[in-house]
């Protein structure tokens, strides 16, 4: 839930609030939000944040680009298993990392209701130390749980995308940064994060500024030995085609449908990309639709094996870097799956999507017929996009 900050409060927070620039090979510059304490304002429960940018010195740039290229090169030389747990937070979303050392990443931590269950999943899993913490975007399903989070462990680096809310959801989150005098490096496409030596951590998004919340969602892409999974938060279809004309490889065994499975993400062209073997979907009861029929069948019809966590609980995947296995806990019960995805499974499946596409041809004459198809808007790639549709040429039809 939600919670309006109104009057000089929210005035003072959000005019100091600038998030600007991140660390990244490319650029080797790292610009941070740094929360520092303010104690005049304490009694208001604002908190003011300072923009720090911190010029990295020649040898400090030559470290970390070292560093960057030592993970790249050792990606395939994996030691140990990686555990990816999709976490059963109702009608939210948050997903725990843990490396073949032990090193940890936390993708959001669920609603303000799940803060007591999100910090005793994570003791249960012998949690100390979240060295990366991510919140994807201010929407308080996604964030509610992180000031829980913060407050009760060590927190290495966190990343946040160049976007804020008016909600007390988020001023907690801010608030819980500045008592531990922790900083905020920007969430955006080219970031790569200093992990796991064996795994490759991506951020391949936003890829531009968006006006929507939802499209300026922090997705990450884990590359561990042949195996990789992609974390969307609720990004939907203008991201989504804004990282297929990125061109980044979005190719991945095992897919966080975007947005809770919501009709307004995943759409083909994003699934005839990442070409995914699983799908998960972060769900709870709802009276969004959540997730969208057509979602389903869209996954279905490319043979997408799903679990969601209304019916499957926790969802948590090992991998070797070869094959994976999936167990998932619902009612206190646990069952296993051990599921492979070979070189000769992709092969068929990219067979089968490629004489799906050159059989089925779909044809609409305006966008009035797309728009009660429940197709819109159409980018290209997407069966039905011509042209005719799009009329400004942007690649996006009938929006």
């Amino acid at each position: 839930m939600k919670y309006r900050i109104t009057g000089l409060i929210w005035t003072i927070l959000l005019s100091v609030l600038i998030f600007a620039g991140c660390t990244s090979a490319e650029t080797n510059q790292e610009s941070q939000v740094h929360v520092a304490q303010n104690t005049n304002q304490a009694t208001q429960a604002s908190a003011v944040v300072e923009t720090q940018h911190e010029n990295i010195q020649d040898n400090q740039q030559v470290t970390e680009t070292s560093q960057v290229q030592e993970t790249t090169q050792q990606n395939n030389d994996v030691s140990g298993e990686m555990q990816v747990h999709f976490i059963d937070v109702g009608q939210g979303a948050s997903q725990l990392l843990i490396g073949s050392s032990g090193k940890t990443i936390l993708i959001d931590a669920g609603n303000n209701n799940q803060e007591e269950e999100i910090v005793a999943y994570l003791r249960k899993n012998g949690i100390q130390k979240i060295d990366i913490l991510v919140g994807t975007h201010p929407d308080a399903d996604h964030i509610g749980g992180l000031d829980a989070v913060i407050d009760n462990f060590e927190i290495g680096k966190i990343y946040m995308p160049k976007v804020q809310s008016n909600t007390k959801t988020f001023e907690d989150v801010l608030l819980s940064i500045q008592r531990k005098g922790l900083k905020i490096s920007t969430a955006k496409a080219g970031v790569t994060l200093d992990w796991e030596t064996d795994a490759k951590v991506q951020m391949i998004a936003p890829v531009r500024e968006y006006n929507d919340d939802n499209d300026m969602s922090a997705v990450l892409k884990l590359t561990f030995g042949e195996i990789s999974f992609l974390f969307t938060g609720d990004a939907e279809s203008k991201s989504e085609h804004d990282m297929i004309n990125s061109k980044v490889d979005l190719k991945s065994d095992v897919l966080l449908v975007a947005h809770h499975g919501s009709k307004s993400s995943t759409t083909e062209a994003f699934l005839d990309a990442v070409q995914p073997s699983y799908g998960v979907i972060q769900v709870g009861k709802n009276n969004y639709g959540h997730p969208a029929p057509e979602i389903l069948e869209r996954l279905n019809g490319r043979g997408v094996k799903v679990f969601r966590n209304d019916l499957h609980g926790d969802i948590v995947f090992v991998t070797d870097g070869k094959n994976l296995k999936v167990s998932h806990t619902k009612d206190g019960k646990e069952e296993a799956t051990a599921v492979s995805r070979t070189q000769e499974e992709t092969q068929e499946r990219t067979q089968a999507t490629q004489s799906k596409e050159t059989t089925e041809t779909v044809v609409y004459k305006n966008c009035t017929e797309v728009r009660q198809a429940g197709k819109a808007p159409l980018y290209r790639g997407d069966p039905g996009y011509s042209r005719k549709l799009d009329r400004d040429g942007d690649g996006v039809a009938c929006e």
